[in-house]
């Protein structure tokens, strides 16, 4: 019997950054000439948010935030190095990264033929890395082969690839996961594991329309894309992933791989803050193991809650759901000034001994 294991962490992008430049998103929207004034006002802000910012833009507290993103970070690649799979199989977003105007698929497995070898050091990273530094990460194209054929003949009309479109390497959502996870390891130019991306269209009717940036609140010109999938079919995608991988003869890790509401995504805050009630309530869901509560959330109340990428957990817990995999651990690291709020998560082990 197969034995897999459930695991969650974010990718966000200042995490291998100075702590200087953390609130750099909220800074850019304070400049934001079109957003209110009294928006901007830190006397309107949640309080919460209000003592993260502090005298000094959320300096003082971005040690405290660092320190509990990576504590989730080091627990799950102690998970990993004790579980040893045969592959990592991750789910992200592609922000108009691999997939552009020609062709987004809702689901793709990127079976490449090829190993993964992408640029993720970005200037002035904490480890001191050059820009030109490779990570190279093993492909699993037996595994994503296989699985594709599964999800086919369960109904699901995923996409699959066996060579990169637009983007050569792996899309920030899987290398900068790749990187976190190396975080500690004196090696960071290759990952201990095979690596089975499958990127989900989490942004939906903003992925073209912005080119994966930021949306600009006050052109209405835009012409808004179809959207993305819904979180009822992304969990069911997770089941019907577990449900092959339980009859396969390999040791898999299936993770998400994202923080959850993003300021930038927030219009009724005006992108100053994320959802945090939302996160909540979402997070306490997955505690408490109540999955209808995820199932029964529609994608319109996500996109208002800026939860876009949370379409990734939703598949992991589609798959621990069908697992019947208890939450081993998780940490809710919470943040109103940092852009988004990040969860990582550990499920179980199933299938051991059987």
């Amino acid at each position: 019997m197969a034995e897999v294991i459930g695991l969650g962490i974010s990718h966000w992008p200042r995490l291998a950054t100075a702590e200087e430049g953390y609130s750099i998103r909220l800074r850019n929207s304070l400049r934001d000439p079109h957003i209110p004034a009294e928006a901007k006002d830190p006397a309107n802000w949640p309080e919460p948010m209000r003592r993260e910012w502090g005298d000094d833009q959320g300096l003082s507290h971005a040690a405290a935030h660092r320190e509990g993103l990576l504590v989730g970070m080091r627990r799950v690649r102690a998970r990993l190095d004790a579980f040893q799979p045969d592959a990592v199989v991750i789910w992200g977003d592609d922000q108009y990264e691999n997939f552009r105007e020609d062709i987004v698929p809702p689901f793709c497995v990127l079976a490449y033929q090829d190993d993964f070898v992408s640029k993720p050091f970005k200037t002035g990273n904490i480890w001191g890395m050059s820009t030109e530094d490779e990570l190279r990460v093993r492909s699993a194209p037996e595994i994503g082969h296989a699985l594709a054929s599964s999800l086919l003949q369960q109904d699901f009309d995923v996409a699959y690839a066996y060579k990169p479109l637009h983007f050569t390497g792996l899309s920030h959502a899987f290398a900068n996961a790749m990187m976190y996870l190396n975080f500690d390891q004196p090696d960071k130019k290759s990952f201990a594991w095979p690596v089975l991306p499958v990127p989900i269209n989490c942004y939906g009717s903003h992925v073209l329309s912005h080119r994966g940036s930021v949306p600009v609140l006050h052109d209405t010109s835009v012409r808004l894309d179809p959207p993305s999938p819904s979180p009822r079919r992304c969990f069911e995608l997770g089941r019907a992933t577990a449900r092959f991988f339980r009859s396969s003869p390999w040791r898999v890790a299936l993770m998400a791989s994202s923080s959850w509401s993003h300021a930038f995504l927030v219009s009724k805050h005006w992108q100053l803050y994320p959802d945090v009630p939302a996160d909540r309530r979402l997070y306490n869901a997955l505690v408490a193991g109540d999955y209808k509560a995820w199932t029964d959330t529609p994608l319109a109340d996500m996109v208002d809650a800026g939860q876009q990428e949370v379409l990734n957990w939703f598949c992991l817990a589609g798959a621990m759901s069908e697992l019947n995999a208890p939450l081993e651990w998780s940490s809710f690291v919470e943040s109103y000034v940092f852009n988004s709020n990040k969860v990582a998560a550990i499920f179980a082990e199933t299938g051991r001994g059987g």
